[in-house]
């Protein structure tokens, strides 16, 4: 007998129903691109067939669709966003030093550092090349606050993301951790407030959908931090090359609790070892705390939703699949 699919495969097939066409767009771009170099064009095709961003085309389209537009008049601007997110993604692993992910090789891990910077500055300057296109033929206003908003979520993301690595190797940084997740949330907020934009929706409509996107995404990576929690490979990573994930950082704040955990994570982790950090971290005080929040973020966004005149179900489903199995 067939099984009810859970909240995350919905959300799943909902994503990549909603944004295929705008990730097999940006794919079409740059297949079309010609990179004289072998290795670099090797590294930028290696990551085009492996990145799967199918969020940002889809909350475009499902933001435009809410307001009463047109989904498929995303399209263009939902490839640029592919190609700009992914450029940033190539970026940020060399920052990180992450060699795989999924159990794949990363670019990073694959091609090297430097091939990966490049690779990642074909995708900015190519993504800011398509998204010139896709607004060339929008009026003027739309054209001017489409561009900054995705100036400012950039911006946004860029000091995100230098302000983590402020914080590489300490324990003492629950706090700055999470306004560094706020701040990196700019750019699925403006992915929301360009959907409503490019629907012709109200003041009220595009905010209301911005705090959606900023909400959303804090809940989205507040998931991977609890993922992340449980991955020996990622835990070993980010001991060494990033932060720790937030659970275990809000854990530390109980100073009994830091000791031990700093001294979990002195030498090589293991599988033992990971085992007592969980013990120590999965019922904690603060582990709880921070589950409540997320469902509280829930509640709360989903009672704004009504702002929106022509939501349905597909907002709703893709926060609370956020809590699944948290």
């Amino acid at each position: 007998m067939a099984t009810e699919k859970n909240l995350v495969m919905q959300a799943r097939e909902l994503l990549y129903e909603r944004g295929q066409k705008g990730l097999d767009l940006a794919r079409q771009i740059m297949a079309e691109e010609k990179i004289s170099y072998e290795p670099l064009r090797e590294a930028v095709e290696y990551f085009m067939n492996s990145w799967e961003d199918v969020l940002h085309p889809a909350l475009l389209s499902l933001a435009c669709e809410a307001v009463g537009g047109t989904p498929e008049d995303t399209n263009n601007v939902a490839a640029a966003l592919v190609l700009l997110s992914g450029g940033a993604d190539l970026h940020d692993d060399v920052i990180d030093q992450s060699a795989v992910k999924d159990s794949k090789p990363t670019v990073y891990g694959k091609f090297g550092k430097d091939l990966t910077v490049l690779a990642g500055e074909v995708l900015l300057f190519k993504g800011l090349y398509a998204l010139h296109e896709a607004c060339e033929t929008l009026p003027t206003e739309q054209k001017q606050a489409i561009l900054q908003l995705i100036k400012q979520a950039f911006f946004g993301v860029s000091s995100g993301e230098a302000r983590e690595a402020s914080l590489r190797g300490r324990i003492d940084c629950a706090e700055d951790y999470r306004e560094m997740i706020k701040m990196k949330a700019t750019i699925t907020k403006a992915t929301m407030e360009i959907g409503a934009i490019l629907g012709q929706g109200t003041a009220q409509e595009m905010e209301a959908l911005g705090h959606y996107g900023k909400t959303f995404s804090i809940l989205f990576t507040l998931r991977d931090e609890f993922i992340d929690t449980f991955e020996l490979a990622e835990i070993k990573n980010r001991a060494q090359n990033e932060c720790l994930p937030l659970p275990i950082l809000l854990t530390c704040k109980n100073a009994k609790k830091a000791e031990k955990i700093s001294k979990l994570i002195k030498s090589e982790i293991t599988e033992r070892q990971l085992e007592n950090i969980l013990d120590i971290v999965i019922d904690s005080k603060e582990t709880n705390q921070l589950k409540q929040e997320m469902y509280s973020l829930v509640k709360a966004e989903n009672e704004n939703l009504h702002l929106v005149k022509f939501q349905n179900n597909s907002f709703s489903l893709l926060l609370n699949c956020m809590l699944e199995d948290i």
